[in-house]
């Protein structure tokens, strides 16, 4: 998706559709983390550590239980 930056003030804003954030389930009120490394602009909503955590958590163990039969399901 291309986009252009609209200007406000003295600032410029990206406008992001509304299904985009709905896809993402971001609102208003989600904070947002904005970084760089220099050449590219990464915008990401602030998650829950704990959360991401606890699926990390679920992730290895399904991975551990049931990891082989997924890799030739995969193959």
């Amino acid at each position: 998706m291309i986009k252009k930056m609209t200007s406000h003030g003295d600032n410029l804003v990206l406008m992001i559709e509304r299904d985009l954030l709905d896809r993402l389930n971001i609102d208003a009120d989600t904070p947002l983390d904005v970084s760089t490394d220099g050449e590219v602009l990464v915008v990401s909503p602030v998650r829950d550590r704990k959360r991401r955590k606890d699926f990390e958590a679920a992730l290895k163990k399904v991975n551990e239980k049931y990891g082989r039969a997924l890799k030739r399901l995969a193959d």
